[in-house]
C-alpha cells in the first residue's frame, strides 16, 4: 500500500492558496485520531509553560503541528525538520505567506541531529517507525532536551499497528515503515537506555479507534489507490461516514485501553 502519492496529490489540492492549506490542516484534525491524543498531551504540557519555550518538531511532514503550536503561544519557538526537502521548501513558504514568525523549517537528519541542551519538548508524531537506527535518535533527542525537558511520541503499536495482522495481510498497510509497531516495554526500555529517567506509555486507537480510523482513512485511502476517480465520491463518502468517524475518536480518546494499534509514549530527561 502507498500512503505518500496520496499525500502529495491531496498536497497539491490544497497548498494551492492559505485558506486551503488550513482547510487541510483543520480536516486533518478532525480526521486524523493520532492528531487528538497528540494535541491532548501537548495542551496539557503547555498549560502552565506561559513564558519561552523552545520546541523541536521532528518530523514535520506537512507542518500541521507547527502550526499547531505556532498559535499557541507567540513566545514559543519552533524548530520544525524533516528529511524531505521539498517539505521542508513547501512549508517554509506557507508559513511566510501567513506570518508565522515564531517557526523556522530546515532539512535534518534525525540520526545525525545535534543541539544540545537546546528543546524544552520534542514532538515526534508517527516518525519513528520510519527510522530503523531508533536508539541512535533517541539518544539525539535525550541530547538536544534541557534538563527536565520531555519528548513526545506518537507510533504505531505491535498489536497491528501498521494493519498487519488485518484479514492475514503479510506487509505493512503502509508501505514506507521499517519496523510493523513497538512493543510498549520495548520502546520504554530503549528510551531508557538513551537517557531518559522516567517514561510514559498508553495505548490508542483502541477498538473505537480502529473502527474510526477505517472509516476516515484506510478505506478512502484504499479506494484512492484503486483509482483517482475515487477524488470525486471522496465527499460523499464523507458526508455518510464522518459523524460516526467523530464519534469513535471521541470515544478512543476518553477511554483507556489495554491494548491498542497506537502508542502515546513521553519521556523525561
Amino acid at each position: 500500500m502507498q500512503y505518500d502519492p496520496i499525500k502529495r496529490s491531496l498536497g497539491t489540492i490544497f497548498n494551492k492558496t492559505p485558506f486551503l492549506r488550513i482547510l487541510f490542516y483543520k480536516l486533518l484534525d478532525l480526521l486524523l485520531l493520532r492528531t487528538w491524543h497528540v494535541k491532548r498531551e501537548i495542551r496539557a504540557w503547555g498549560k502552565e509553560r506561559k513564558g519561552n519555550q523552545r520546541i523541536l518538531d521532528a518530523g514535520s511532514g506537512f507542518g500541521q503541528y507547527s502550526f499547531f503550536l505556532s498559535g499557541m503561544n507567540k513566545n514559543w519557538s519552533i524548530e520544525a525538520v524533516d528529511v524531505k526537502e521539498e517539505q521542508i521548501a513547501d512549508c517554509t513558504g506557507f508559513f511566510n505567506r501567513t506570518g508565522r514568525k515564531n517557526v523556522n523549517f530546515s532539512v535534518a537528519d534525525l540520526t545525525t541531529f545535534s543541539k544540545p541542551g537546546t528543546f524544552d519538548m520534542i514532538l515526534s508524531v508517527d516518525v519513528m517507525e520510519h527510522i530503523l537506527e531508533d536508539e541512535l535518535v533517541f539518544r539525539n533527542f535525550h541530547d538536544a532536551l534541557t534538563q527536565g525537558g520531555m519528548v513526545l511520541i506518537s507510533t504505531p503499536s505491535d498489536q497491528g499497528g501498521s494493519d498487519v495482522h488485518d484479514h492475514g495481510e503479510e506487509s505493512s498497510f503502509i508501505d514506507e515503515h521499517v519496523r510493523d509497531g513497538y512493543n510498549i516495554g520495548e520502546i520504554k526500555e530503549k528510551l531508557r537506555r538513551a537517557g531518559f529517567t522516567r517514561t510514559e506509555a498508553r495505548f490508542s486507537y483502541g477498538k473505537p479507534g480502529q473502527i474510526g480510523w477505517r472509516l476516515s482513512m484506510k478505506y478512502p485511502i484504499l479506494m484512492l489507490n484503486a483509482s483517482k476517480l475515487f477524488f470525486i465520491l471522496l465527499p460523499f463518502w464523507y458526508i455518510v461516514t464522518f459523524p460516526f468517524a467523530l464519534l469513535f475518536n471521541w470515544m478512543d480518546v476518553v477511554m483507556k485501553h489495554k491494548t491498542g494499534t497506537g502508542l502515546i509514549v513521553k519521556a523525561y530527561k
